[in-house]
Parts: structure tokens; C-alpha cells; sequence
């Protein structure tokens, strides 16, 4: 006789899991923390749109970096699923005639997942962005060669930058940063952003650096200045360099690009060292153009991440904020 007792085996997650998912999924990194993103869940799919009212038109005109945020998401939601059993199927840019809707997910049963991806799951609430100064990282070779696997189904490159790059990098920086220093849209939006706590979006003051901690980094957006302070006051920075690039530019090359930086900042985290993705520099054709010239390859650059490793003794930082499930989640009956 057939056992007809057994439950079924369900072809969606329900409802309570989408909700968790999506809540530690809502760690992902975003450009000022805007958290650009809207989701829907119609009981089968996922669905993932970009919202344009999130979008910084003096520092992202193109809305390139929001789409790239969206990516990260879309890629820390389904490391998430994938770390609750559920592989997702996923269509990207799925109607022409929407440019808003950005990607579709559907859900089929995956009980064994690789134990990086679960790796990588467990890493999504510890992962931060670290400012400050950094020792040089260790086991950068592995961290390379895991990230090169991990970022090349998206068609980018992944490549670091040699020690002598980093003079070039921090003028292009510092460069940009000049560029901007009495563009007065630009700087109105960044303090909109930046430096405001108890807001449930936006870089919060206690994540920002003092003007004593930022001239020890060199290369690095700068945002307003936090209180004076000297942590790591012994510290110069000895971050290596990554940079992520494309063999061109459209959107769903930005799209990938946010799933690869993902997963390369979730593995950095994993590794157990610090990290600190860096749009500024990319956001200017100039410094682009300096940047594309240290590769040893054609690619358009998209991000640099400075990785590193933070000391031992280094106090743990809080989460920035996220804002409300509610706010970014539809959950159709």
C-alpha cells in the first residue's frame, strides 16, 4: 500500500521563511545605505524592482550604483534561501517594457547546498564596512582565487591592484573628491545620507571617520566628517586594493555586478577579513580611466574594494540600520 500520510513536498517556501529570508537578506549593502530596492511575493515568485526614488541624481545620474545595490540584494536573498533549502531559479530583467522590474525568482527544493554558499549565509550578519585603517590581509591569494570563481559566472574580472597603484588611486580619489567639494547638489545629497543617527536608512554618524582617521586611508569617499577620534592611531592603512570590472556597460552588467560584489564581500567576511566596497572613484570618467589603466586586461572598472585585516583588538562595530520589512516587502495574498 502507498503511505498516503507523508506531507507533500512543497515547490515554494511559505510564508514565515519568505519572511525571514528577506529580513536578514535586507543586510545587503547598498550606496549610502538607500536601500534602492522593492520586492514582491505573489505566493510563487519573488520579484525584485529598483526604486527610482532612492535614486542619488548628483552622485548616480544613471542610477549604475543603485542597480548595482539592487544586485547585492538579489544576491544575499538567494544565498539566504539557498541556506534554507530552496534553490532560485532566476530570470533577470524579465520585461523590456518595465525598466523598473529587475528580476524574477522562482523556487524549486534544494536540500544540499555547497557548504560556501551556507558559509557565506552565516557571514551576512557579521559583514560591515571598515573605514579605518587595515593591516594587509591574510590569505589574499585564496580570497582571489575563491572570489575569481565566485565572480566569473557574472562575466566580471576580479583583480588587485600592486602597492604601486595606490598612489595613482588615491589621487584619482582625492582628485574626485575635489571635483565634488563645491558641486552643492552633490554635497546637500550626501548629507542627506550621511551622518544622521536613529534613522532606519542612510550611513549613521557612529560609521562615519574623523578627518584624523580619513588622511591615514587615502583612498575613500569623503563623507562629513565624524567627531574627532584616533582609533587605530597607530595604523597606517595596508588594505589591498580589488577591483571588479566588465567587458561593458549596460544594465545587467550592473545587475551582476552587485551579485559579484556580494559574494566577494560575503567571502571576505567569511575569510575573516574586513572590507570596504568604493563606488566614489568609478563614479568619475576620469578617475575610471586611471583605474582602467592599471588593468592587465581590457574592462570597463565598476567597483574597488579595499580589503584588509582589522586588529585584533578592535572593537566590533554595530549594524547600520535597515529599514522595516514592511517597507520593502509586498506579500500578495
Amino acid at each position: 500500500m502507498t503511505d498516503t500520510s507523508a506531507s507533500p513536498v512543497r515547490s515554494v517556501p511559505d510564508h514565515p521563511t519568505v519572511l525571514a529570508a528577506m529580513q536578514l537578506a535586507g543586510r545587503a549593502p547598498s550606496l549610502h545605505n538607500t536601500q534602492p530596492w522593492r520586492w514582491v511575493f505573489d505566493g510563487v515568485r519573488l520579484r525584485l524592482y529598483r526604486d527610482d526614488d532612492r535614486l542619488l541624481t548628483s552622485a548616480d545620474p544613471l542610477g549604475r550604483q543603485l542597480v548595482i545595490s539592487c544586485g547585492a540584494m538579489l544576491h544575499h536573498v538567494r544565498t539566504v534561501f539557498a541556506a534554507k533549502g530552496w534553490h532560485t531559479d532566476t530570470t533577470r530583467l524579465p520585461d523590456a517594457r518595465h525598466p523598473d522590474y529587475l528580476a524574477d525568482i522562482e523556487f524549486r527544493p534544494w536540500p544540499e547546498p555547497p557548504d560556501g554558499v551556507l558559509a557565506r549565509a552565516r557571514a551576512i550578519d557579521r559583514r560591515r564596512t571598515d573605514r579605518l585603517p587595515l593591516l594587509a590581509p591574510t590569505g589574499l591569494s585564496e580570497l582571489l582565487h575563491t572570489g575569481r570563481m565566485l565572480v566569473t559566472p557574472h562575466d566580471l574580472e576580479l583583480d588587485v591592484l600592486d602597492d604601486s597603484a595606490r598612489g595613482k588611486l588615491a589621487g584619482a580619489s582625492e582628485h574626485a573628491t575635489a571635483l565634488r567639494r563645491y558641486d552643492m547638489e552633490y554635497q546637500t545629497e550626501l548629507r542627506w545620507w550621511a551622518g544622521h543617527s536613529g534613522d532606519s536608512e542612510g550611513v549613521p554618524r557612529e560609521a562615519l571617520v574623523s578627518d584624523a582617521e580619513f588622511a591615514r586611508v587615502s583612498v575613500g569617499r569623503a563623507f562629513p566628517s565624524a567627531p574627532h577620534s584616533a582609533r587605530r592611531g597607530d595604523l597606517e592603512d595596508n588594505a589591498r586594493l580589488l577591483v571588479l570590472s566588465s567587458p561593458r556597460e549596460s544594465v545587467i552588467t550592473w545587475l551582476h555586478t552587485g551579485e559579484a560584489l556580494s559574494a566577494l564581500l560575503l567571502e571576505c567576511t567569511t575569510a575573516g577579513l574586513a572590507s570596504c566596497p568604493m563606488t566614489h572613484i568609478t563614479e568619475m570618467p576620469s578617475a575610471r580611466m586611471v583605474i582602467a589603466s592599471m588593468l592587465a586586461h581590457p574592462g570597463i572598472p565598476q567597483v574597488v574594494i579595499r580589503v584588509g585585516t582589522a586588529p585584533e583588538d578592535a572593537p566590533e562595530t554595530a549594524p547600520t540600520p535597515r529599514r522595516p520589512l514592511a517597507d520593502i516587502l509586498t506579500m500578495q495574498p
